[in-house]
């Protein structure tokens, strides 16, 4: 057994608790707004973007990346674009795009793929918890850099090294 271990306390601000969703019936299921079971607007689906010159606009923004710890995903798509009517929207996950893999993927590589194309064939799937989990991350980063500099720390964690 390796007698060279230590005790370091680590300080950080942990994110706000998720309650559960409310408790809906089987019975009430069906019609109720926060119980769908209609997985398919969830599945994997293709879009073609076709632009006539790679410096046009590509009409949606996209945030994440691998840097972050998560996926690509679409965080504005532009009114009446080419991307709004080909039904791409906010909280969509950007999983593939020219058969390049876009689930690890640095921002800035992402974007560099986006913009040097005019024929864009993206697969892309609804997935909104990942892109509010991808706010909130931001959210919790900033509270502690915050924290940090405020030298307040909410939590006090102990972490044993060997």
């Amino acid at each position: 057994m390796n007698q060279d271990h230590r005790v370091e306390l680590v300080r950080a601000r942990l994110p706000p608790y998720e309650h559960p969703p409310p408790w809906v019936p089987p019975q009430q299921r069906e019609f109720h707004p926060d119980y769908n079971n209609d997985i398919r607007e969830f599945l994997p689906r293709e879009l073609i973007l076709q632009r006539m010159r790679a410096s046009e606009q590509l009409g949606f923004n996209i945030r994440g990346g691998q840097e972050h710890h998560c996926g690509i995903f679409v965080s504005k798509v532009m009114v009446n674009s080419e991307a709004d009517k080909l039904g791409l929207r906010e909280g969509d996950q950007i999983l593939m795009v020219n058969n390049r893999d876009f689930e690890n993927i640095d921002h800035a590589e992402a974007v560099k793929v986006l913009k040097m194309n005019t024929r864009i064939v993206m697969t892309v799937r609804f997935f909104p918890y990942g892109y509010d989990r991808t706010y909130d991350k931001c959210k919790f980063l900033a509270s502690n850099q915050q924290a940090e500099s405020n030298d307040n720390y909410d939590y006090l964690f102990s972490i044993e090294k060997f």
